[in-house]
């Protein structure tokens, strides 16, 4: 049987408790994996922004070294509200900033390095750029993340014990002097060449042991207790595998995390799509980056992707059961570069139009299944997450009251109590005849389906394979434009 914590039996009580008089058993006495509220939370965030904006901008680097000096560090025309403004225009619902890169320089005054904005010319050393940021994401109601590199090239502590207590202590001034933070991201990067305070030379970790990472999340617990954790285990969100922004056709929430450890050279191939029999709840976030670079390069202003290609991405990381994390190169000036601001603009303007009408609220739509009652089928159409169709080997069907034309396909589970379509059928009714559109696999948060225009007075949905019993929230349709 897998683990279930002593917490999440008490989440499906409250939840559920006796709420189900068609299948109180078989649903309430699941052994699968469950989120946490915090998960559940982040869940629902979907799509927010990534900003690398550090002294590699000004140096025209990727990885910086750690030898840079903090003169080097001063736009001329830092906007923190030009960022967060720009991304809440484009539906997105935060935004994690890059506080402290591998080359050590941190974006804030800590008061336990030299090598941060306090010995900058930028403001005369009294700017900090993480409260500034964290002031426009209060006036526009973003939420605001910060990344963490755990390694760093400058310090000359690094690799010895003494280097987790620097850590520590910037960790406890990053979460506890700026607010509510909902997301903790740490890199996979972690040892190689580097400054090192002038030793110049290179430094190996113990991945899975140095940066006595128990206790580490247990900090990040104490001081952000909503906030999740990322990194290649989890412990509450996991890496995509990809710097691509694309999630899998088959993409689990599970995974088996006892088994992965930050920087692992197989994790993309054998982790990274979660897996059916995962022992915990730890979904996919899926990162990527506007530009083919993180950091800002002058040479990348004509690179920017296209709002197809940015389409392409919201399909296959959203619409496969992942968040998506779009990262923005800051420039020198410190400002999101003007076309990458027009791409952005393009593509919140396709997602507006392309789900701007579901037809399966039209007043002509019947449900024919039989309801069940308070967790019947009419459920998937309400709009609420809250309420699910218990799906007992039964199929949805959906009559439009007459012909219509659609494109999309749209489909979440009730994921408060896990992930647990294996497979999923969907067709479309035409001329009298039921035509298969599409057989897929995995559901989870949501699951959106890219199809040729079809037209159909009704669609059939099917389950056809399950770990318990599914439990499906909501289902929609619409028309896009294909042509674009």
């Amino acid at each position: 049987m897998k683990y279930i914590a002593p917490v999440q039996i008490i989440s499906l009580l409250l939840l559920f408790g006796l709420a189900s008089c068609q299948e109180p058993s078989r649903v309430a006495e699941t052994s699968l994996p469950l989120p946490s509220h915090r998960q559940l939370d982040w869940q629902e965030m979907e799509f927010y922004g990534f900003v690398h904006f550090s002294i590699n901008t000004f140096t025209d680097m990727e990885w910086g070294l750690g030898d840079e000096s903090p003169e080097k560090f001063n736009p001329t025309e830092l906007d923190t509200r030009q960022w967060v403004k720009e991304m809440k225009d484009a539906g997105m619902k935060g935004v994690i900033l890059t506080s402290k890169h591998h080359d050590g320089f941190c974006l804030w005054p800590s008061q336990y390095t030299e090598h941060s904005v306090k010995n900058s010319p930028w403001k005369d050393g009294q700017g900090d750029v993480i409260a500034e940021l964290a002031e426009a994401c209060e006036e526009f109601g973003l939420k605001l993340g910060l990344y963490y590199s755990p390694w760093d090239r400058n310090h000359s502590d690094y690799g010895k014990p003494e280097y987790i207590t620097y850590m520590r202590n910037q960790l406890q001034e990053l979460l506890t002097n700026y607010g509510d933070i909902f997301e903790v991201w740490f890199d996979g990067a972690n040892g190689g060449t580097g400054y090192y305070g002038g030793a110049n030379e290179e430094r190996r970790v113990d991945k899975r042991s140095y940066y006595d990472w128990e206790n580490t999340y247990a900090l990040v617990r104490e001081l952000q207790p909503n906030a999740v954790i990322f990194g290649d285990a989890g412990p509450d969100v996991r890496w995509v595998g990809n710097e691509k922004g694309y999630a899998y056709p088959t993409t689990w929430s599970y995974l088996m995390r006892d088994s992965v450890y930050a920087g692992m050279p197989e994790y993309a191939e054998l982790y990274a799509s979660g897996q059916e029999d995962g022992t915990h709840w730890v979904p996919a976030e899926a990162d990527v980056s506007i530009r083919p670079g993180w950091y800002y390069h002058p040479e990348e202003d004509d690179k920017v992707k296209t709002s197809e290609e940015l389409m392409d991405i919201y399909y296959n990381s959203v619409g496969r059961n992942s968040a998506l994390l779009l990262n923005f190169p800051v420039d020198t000036r410190g400002l999101i570069h003007e076309n990458d601001v027009q791409a952005l603009q393009e593509m919140a303007a396709r997602i507006m139009r392309d789900f701007s009408v579901d037809l399966l609220q039209d007043g002509q739509v019947k449900i024919l299944s039989p309801s069940k009652g308070q967790h019947g089928p009419e459920n998937v159409l309400d709009n609420d997450m809250a309420t699910y169709w218990i799906v007992n080997e039964e199929v949805l069907e959906v009559d439009f009251g007459q012909e219509i034309t659609f494109n999309r396909f749209w489909v979440q589970e009730h994921i408060p109590l896990g992930q647990r379509v294996k497979s999923f059928t969907l067709e479309a009714k035409q001329n009298g005849q039921w035509q298969p559109i599409a057989s897929e696999t995995t559901i989870g948060y949501k699951r959106i389906l890219r199809f040729d225009d079809t037209q159909a007075t009704a669609i059939r949905f099917r389950v056809d394979d399950y770990l318990e019993t599914p439990l499906i929230s909501q289902m929609k349709v619409f028309l896009a434009d294909n042509s674009r």
